[in-house]
């Protein structure tokens, strides 16, 4: 952290790029901070705002959205991250299934800015609930 620090220090024009905003994800032993908190640590540090070219950045979901080949009102999203992933997909006009699962927390459920459009507790249970509404 400290060499990243000195690194954008020592340049005229300092540019930080960062793979996502999140802030915890899931290990099997608990939550790990994620790439979002040392984001952060350095924008503060060094004064400068991160690109950020991952998750919830609407330029990676349209990405994936050409990459498919579909628009937006096609796809679900189905995550585990109420912000990365629903909230993400949400602003690029997707519709967003939470999983209870991974690094899901009840309190998601509730979240003051992100609200899915629905909650599953597993994949299966994800893909049984599109496959039951591909018709409509």
């Amino acid at each position: 952290m400290n060499r990243a620090f000195q690194v954008l220090m020592g340049l005229a024009d300092p540019v930080l790029i960062s793979l996502g905003k999140g802030r915890y994800y899931k290990e099997t032993s608990g939550l790990m901070l994620d790439v979002g908190g040392y984001m952060k640590a350095l924008e503060y540090a060094c004064g400068v705002e991160a690109e950020v070219v991952g998750k919830p950045s609407p330029e990676f979901f349209r990405s994936a959205l050409q990459e498919l080949g579909v628009e937006a009102h096609q796809a679900v999203m189905i995550g585990d991250d109420i912000v990365g992933d629903v909230g993400g997909a949400q602003r690029c006009g997707m519709r967003a299934l939470q999983v209870r699962t991974g690094k899901f927390r009840p309190s998601d459920e509730q979240h003051p800015e992100v609200k899915a459009d629905g909650y599953v507790d597993n994949l299966a249970e994800a893909v049984d609930l599109l496959l039951l509404h591909a018709d409509k």
